[in-house]
């Protein structure tokens, strides 16, 4: 249904005055013609008070006068739900070059009904952006109303599939829904906009690859109104959206603003697989409506997603088992330098990761189209650790930060590299004379190769199915770069001498030549590094790796800065950190992670993480004479290369032990299943019509879940009758999600399980899963009907009220709602059973459906389901199981149904030590049994034996009481087929640090 123009307005509300109100004249209007020169980058965004900025160019951002390059991580808030540690994955992105976050906000996470809002404790949005400001990071806010992201039903709450109303349309109905939500959202993210000092809230995404209705007016009229509904909310930010796969869509002009010109940017995504060619997506590309940035050239090229991994389904296809251990190894660092740089190259300047921070899809948040676990193979890992794949990023990440050049380039004449099977991008600063060379290898060996139009005659060196990115004529510091053979990463000014940082593979022979009038000094500070003096030009060079950080100073040749050249191999790089302060920039070596630096006096105060025994090594403003870390004093004498220089190590961190899980209670969890269990207080599902997108079958009453309002995790329903009839089977016709399953019990005898196949490749998508189960009686049920019957002839009993009373149970664990991710309602398809019928006879049945209880008030909506136990708060930590039977585990039983299983244990790792611990299930796979898995009452997952492939579950500190007491729940759904568990259940460390960041509980 398309709004008319009246009912449209009429709808927007206070939208339409708010938006008049602030007009195209705001201070972030930004002219397309306007330009900015190369110049320093805005400093270190924060919530400072003060009035900003914000436009752009066909270059970049410009951000008060000056041009950013946009180096942005994705993480989800809700996927990690510990609000302590968000402070240190942002303070993670922060240290390793990102300038940016990018965060979705799930509808579905804070609103349990309509017209309730929650954004309190692990939900608190608010605060998620207050410390994304303190940490130094700009945000990049999409708040949907549709996320995708691999979430149920895209985002979109549970109560929202039972409603009336076309989504993703101009539809009324949806419109009004759409407009309690950004209502809800937008209150909290204008008090925290870059433009009014309050935050730093840069960019604000509407909708997410929205290409069902691009061409039709329904589509317009949407994202007019989601565009007039967040200016009249107060957004006053550049608004964009990210077009799926690159189609040209929703580009500026192509739907109504209000009037408002210069303030919506061209986004797309892009997710190439690893042994793809990287496509040109920008300067170098086709061009034209599917050329990616070239769809809109008055706009920065801007990619709000790009792949730094991939999700994984159910069954593990995409990785062939191997879950994403494999993901990282295909989408490695050398995959990111190849398509990142790429990107750089094709003008791109916005460029989102996602993910940087996978996390957790813990409770019933997951899509169909994945399990618990959303590491991503994400440069940081599930359980916060930083990996391998942070190289890339890094090194960019800081290039970016200390090297303005490249925040406007341009295509350059193209310059060959004498082999020919390297691939080079030029480009050059307009306004600084800077080129700079991305060089690309696609084949299966390293490649070397000289660059004769460049004017470079020594060979650069590109391993196999990677790149790199070398300088010509860039200014460091008061000297000029000549032309380097390894990617510059760092140029600061520290006290009185100019630094610059050269980073590449390990082994590689790197050359750096610098501009030098006068026969310089060189002072050779470590053994590997060698130099040459040549007509005008110094030659360094330096094998990288050999002895971690190499250093050389030069100095003498008529520039009265002395210039300190570092050469650092990949796992070197990630060990040195620039920082800015207001006194000036600093560069720390040595530990694993600096999270904050401050300068008091004379005194620099580092924060931050070691692993390993490590040295440091600190390069400051002039006047700094003493060190603390930690909050410690740490002895220095002060090195040849100017640095403060640590005379002992820092030390490592001493890897807590972990007790063994021991103690085991167990309650079988299924007295639905028995005939005379009281149902008085379940829910009549008598309806007979839905607003579901599935049909309701003819004769039968709407059994779906959702309208009755349960909309996440089990249902169970039951089934009344009273008759003679020859019942011979019973057939059950149910929808779910991916590996959703149903089991049946007829007067409390098992009939059987039925189970969603495992998806393979080509459906590893599929949102929704439909069977019908057809469940033959057992003989003995069969022999009790006919005694009944013959009972009843015989006493000619023909009155209802004395014929024999028959109950059909039926559990159906209905997993997750389809995404709807082409716009056909498709995340109102039915979950649960969808019509029940019987051979041998047709007795009136009279259904009563139960679910989740109320939702939980902390946890929230999508934490329980409608087991028994959770109904009953068997997964509370409060509840007392002093009835429990104990076992012992190795379990193995053969039955049909639910069983619990609870411990305690305590934990006592050291307040200084960050721990990440989780959960490890492993038994025969043969056995087919899944788990529900609860820490302190939190659903942290599912693991399913038979399935896989995920066998570990991260325990997220908070949640998990490190020094304290914690109860684990588990429960068990088994089929009857084979025995089931659980099988071998312990805790295991997944990483530890010395430092960390302060934990409140949860």
């Amino acid at each position: 249904m398309e709004l008319s123009r009246r009912t449209f307005h009429a709808l927007a509300g206070t939208a339409a005055l708010g938006f008049a109100l602030t007009g195209s004249g705001s201070p972030t209007s930004a002219n397309p013609a306007r330009t900015a020169p190369t110049g320093p980058p805005p400093p270190v965004p924060s919530a400072d008070g003060r009035p900003h900025e914000i436009g752009f160019d066909h270059h970049s951002l410009i951000v008060d006068g000056r041009r950013l390059v946009l180096w942005s991580g994705e993480m989800h808030p809700f996927r990690l739900p510990s609000p302590s540690l968000w402070r240190d994955v942002l303070e993670k992105m922060r240290a390793h070059g990102y300038n940016a976050v990018s965060v979705y906000v799930a509808w579905n996470h804070h609103s349990p009904a309509p017209g309730r809002y929650d954004f309190t404790g692990v939900r608190d949005l608010d605060l998620f952006l207050r410390t994304a400001a303190e940490t130094g990071l700009y945000v990049i806010l999409r708040p949907g109303p549709y996320i995708n992201a691999e979430v149920d039903a895209g985002g979109f709450p549970g109560w929202l599939t039972a409603t009336e109303g076309r989504a993703r349309t101009s539809d009324p109905t949806y419109l009004r829904y759409v407009d309690e939500w950004l209502t809800a959202v937008n209150a909290i993210a204008a008090k925290r906009l870059f433009t009014r000092g309050t935050g730093t809230v840069l960019l604000y995404q509407i909708e997410n690859e929205y290409d069902a209705h691009v061409d039709e007016p329904s589509g317009r009229a949407y994202m007019s109104y989601l565009y007039e509904k967040v200016r009249a909310d107060g957004i006053d930010v550049p608004l964009f959206h990210n077009d799926k796969g690159r189609d040209g869509a929703w580009t500026p002009g192509s739907f109504g603003t209000g009037g408002e010109k210069g303030r919506w940017l061209y986004g797309f995504d892009g997710y190439p697989e690893p042994d793809r060619v990287p496509p040109d997506w920008g300067a170098f590309g086709t061009g034209g409506k599917k050329g990616g940035a070239t769809a809109s050239p008055r706009t920065p090229g801007f990619v709000p997603e790009f792949g730094g991994g991939w999700f994984d389904p159910w069954g593990g296809s995409w990785f062939d088992g191997k879950g994403y251990a494999e993901a990282r190894r295909t989408r490695d660092a050398a995959y990111e330098r190849r398509f990142y740089l790429t990107n750089l190259a094709n003008g791109i300047t916005l460029h989102n990761v996602y993910m940087t921070y996978g996390g957790t899809s813990w409770g019933w948040l997951p899509a169909p189209a994945v399990y618990t676990s959303y590491d991503y193979g994400a440069a940081f890992d599930e359980a916060r650790n930083a990996t391998p794949k942070l190289a890339p990023m890094h090194q960019i990440g800081q290039l970016l930060r200390s090297v303005p050049d490249l925040a406007k380039l341009r295509r350059a004449k193209a310059v060959r590299a004498t082999d020919a099977r390297m691939k080079v991008y030029h480009l050059t600063n307009p306004d600084t004379g800077a080129h700079f060379y991305v060089l690309r290898n696609d084949t299966g060996e390293a490649l070397s190769s000289t660059l004769p139009d460049a004017g470079i005659d020594e060979p650069v060196t590109v391993p196999a199915r990677d790149a790199k990115l070398i300088a010509a004529g860039l200014k460091l510091g008061k000297r000029t770069l000549v032309h380097s053979t390894v990617q510059p990463m760092v140029s600061l000014t520290a006290g009185r001498q100019d630094i610059a940082v050269f980073a590449g593979r390990r082994g590689e022979m790197a050359q750096v030549v610098l501009e030098c009038a006068d026969e310089p000094t060189p002072m050779r500070l470590d053994a590997e590094p060698a130099w040459a003096y040549n007509l005008g030009k110094l030659f360094i060079t330096a094998p990288l790796g050999a002895g971690g950080l190499s250093r050389v100073r030069v100095e003498g040749d008529g520039v009265d800065t002395p210039m300190l050249v570092l050469f650092a191999d990949d796992a070197t790089a990630l060990r040195l950190w620039p920082r800015e302060t207001p006194s000036g920039p600093l560069l720390v070596y040595g530990p694993a992670l600096l999270r904050s630096a401050e300068l008091r006096g004379s005194a620099v105060h580092l924060t931050g993480d070691t692993i390993g025994q490590t040295g440091l090594e600190v390069w400051g403003p002039r006047g700094i004479t003493h060190v603390t870390w930690n909050g410690r004093p740490v002895a220095t004498r002060i090195s040849a290369s100017g640095s403060l220089l640590a005379l002992r190590p820092l030390p490592g961190v001493v890897r807590p032990a972990l007790p063994a899980l021991e103690g085991w209670r167990r309650r079988a969890g299924n007295p639905e299943s028995e005939p005379d269990f009281d149902d008085s207080d379940w829910t009549t599902a008598d309806k007979e019509t839905t607003f579901s997108s599935t049909p309701v079958p003819d004769g039968q009453p709407v059994l779906f879940a959702d309208d009755y309002g349960f909309h996440y995790g089990d249902v169970w329903y039951r089934g009344e009758w009273s008759g003679d009839d020859d019942i011979a089977s019973v057939s059950l016709a149910y929808s779910t999600g991916t590996q959703g399953l149903l089991m049946a019990w007829l007067d409390g005898e098992p009939l059987g399980t039925h189970r969603m196949p495992v998806p393979d490749r080509d459906r590893a998508r599929q949102g929704t899963w439909t069977a019908k189960a057809d469940f033959d009686l057992p003989e003995k049920l069969r022999e009790k009907f006919r005694e009944e019957r013959e009972k009843e002839q015989e006493q000619g009993r023909e009155q209802d009220g004395k014929r024999e009373r028959h109950v059909l149970s039926v559990l159906v664990r209905r997993m997750q709602h389809d995404m709807d991710g082409e716009a056909r309602d498709t995340h109102k398809a039915a979950r649960g059973l969808t019509a029940v019928t019987f051979e041998g006879g047709s007795p009136e049945v009279t259904w009563r459906i139960q679910g989740a209880a109320m939702p939980d008030p902390v946890r929230g909506p999508m934490n329980n389901g409608g087991l028994h136990g959770e109904r009953e708060g068997w997964h509370l930590p409060e509840y007392d199981d002093g009835d429990w039977k104990d076992a012992e585990l190795p379990r193995s039983e053969r039955r049909q149904g639910v069983a619990w299983y609870r411990t305690d244990f305590r934990l006592d790792v050291d307040p200084g030590v960050d721990a990440s611990v989780g959960l490890v299930l492993d038994d025969d796979p043969g056995r087919a049994y899944r788990v529900q898995i609860f820490l302190n009452g939190w659903n942290m997952g599912q693991y399913i034996n038979d399935v896989g492939p995920q066998h570990t579950f991260v325990l997220p500190n908070g949640i998990l009481r490190t020094r304290g007491a914690n109860t684990l729940a588990l429960a068990v759904l088994s089929d009857g087929t084979t025995p089931s568990g659980p099988g071998d259940v312990r805790l295991t460390l997944l990483g530890a640090a010395a430092g960390g960041v302060p934990v409140e509980p949860v």
